[in-house]
């Protein structure tokens, strides 16, 4: 009997460990590092290639005053 008990006791563990673990994974957002980029703005991430040199700064500000003309 003192074995069913703590035999039991330790299954509800693995029973209370398994739903936590279900409910954080389905609760956590799936590309948290991609995250920051969603919430940058056009503009910050023209500035952000122009500063690497992936374009040039007259591409930089004909994008910019495009972007800006939408707005």
């Amino acid at each position: 009997m003192y074995y069913e008990r703590h035999f039991w006791g330790m299954h509800f563990f693995w029973w209370l460990f398994w739903i936590v673990m279900i409910i954080w994974i389905f609760a956590t957002p799936y590309d948290i590092p991609r995250r920051i980029n969603r919430k940058q703005n056009p503009i910050a991430i023209l500035k952000k290639r122009l500063a690497k040199g992936e374009i040039t700064p007259e591409e930089y500000y004909e994008k910019k005053k495009i972007l800006e003309d939408k707005e």
